[in-house]
């Protein structure tokens, strides 16, 4: 009998990712591009739609040979319903039924789940959080997500919005987050607050290598401009990403306390930054968070990097 094989679908702010997995978590073909979210959700769906085939295809398989596909999705997401419901990263999303629309033209059913669940799913079945609980998982990239793993099942809440850590308010005066609140985790320390911090820096004329380099289009800064700039000892850039890691060890100093991990996973594209963004962390939970707690967690890096979205996917799909 052959092996049974999954699809896993990530959709997130500014990519999408699909990929054929096995039920160890061999990748086996995979195809990535743009989210057109400027363009509307169906130019969304279409783009799904033919990455999902272009995968299917370099697999040398059809859709109907695999034996089920997952679907990730940026939250919050009511699991009953099954609809995606305003996710801050998609404007103009509201209450969109994703697995019913991309069902319809894969001609398949899907199993949707909230990307930063779907992660954290891969990364405690194959990668960072491998048999532990409490698991924490963290993904630091455009947004900011989370989840909860209890003996390796998420905790998913009444209505399915549990582990939306992004959304925990840490200023209430601070800077207005895409979800309409002010001072939440995501806009203190996500790859989008850092790059706007960077912004907002040039365009006050602060000296520093991001000004020379963008101060005629400042709109032009991005996370891993502010990043490149801190590797090369530039002060300001070094001022705003550690303000924004001061920011996000308070928040998992919180959830160290609140819930006593074994294990506090962060993965994401700020993952990349590794000591920069794990050592302020790490001090932090031991700074501020229940001593007994912060002596028993460990925090790590994901190890699965930018496929745990659609290896979490395809273990949803198992």
């Amino acid at each position: 009998m052959a092996e049974p094989l999954y699809l896993g679908i990530d959709l997130g702010g500014t990519k999408i990712a699909t990929a054929v997995v096995s039920r160890g978590g061999e990748i086996l073909a995979q195809a990535r591009g743009p989210t057109p979210a400027r363009h509307g959700v169906h130019a969304v769906v279409r783009a799904m739609a033919a990455l999902a085939t272009e995968a299917v295809n370099e697999a040398a398989l059809d859709l109907r040979s695999l034996a089920g596909v997952g679907l990730g999705a940026p939250g919050p997401i009511d699991a009953e319903a099954g609809l995606v419901v305003s996710p801050p990263n998609l404007p103009g999303w509201r209450n969109v039924d994703l697995a019913e629309l991309l069902g319809e033209m894969l001609h398949t059913r899907l199993v949707l789940g909230n990307d930063a669940n779907l992660a954290a799913l891969a990364e405690h079945r194959f990668g960072a959080g491998r048999g532990c609980s409490p698991l924490v998982y963290l993904t630091v990239s455009t947004g900011i997500g989370g989840a909860i793993l209890l003996d390796g099942k998420l905790l998913s809440g009444v209505r399915g919005t549990a582990g939306e850590v992004g959304h925990m308010v840490l200023l209430p005066q601070g800077p207005l987050c895409g979800c309409g609140n002010r001072g939440c985790l995501e806009a203190l320390a996500s790859g989008t607050a850092i790059a706007r911090q960077a912004r907002e820096s040039v365009r006050r004329g602060v000296p520093s290598a991001l000004a020379e380099r963008f101060a005629s289009q400042p709109e032009l800064v991005t996370a891993a401009s502010v990043a490149e700039a801190a590797r090369g000892g530039d002060l300001e850039a070094l001022i705003i990403l550690r303000t924004a890691m001061d920011h996000l060890g308070r928040g998992v100093a919180n959830l160290v306390s609140l819930l006593n991990p074994e294990r506090v996973v962060i993965g994401g594209g700020l993952a990349s930054l590794g000591p920069d963004l794990l050592e302020p962390v790490t001090a932090a939970v031991h700074r501020l968070a229940n001593p007994v707690a912060a002596s028993s967690v460990s925090i790590l890096l994901a190890e699965l990097g930018p496929d745990a979205g659609v290896l979490g996917a395809a273990a949803a799909a198992m």
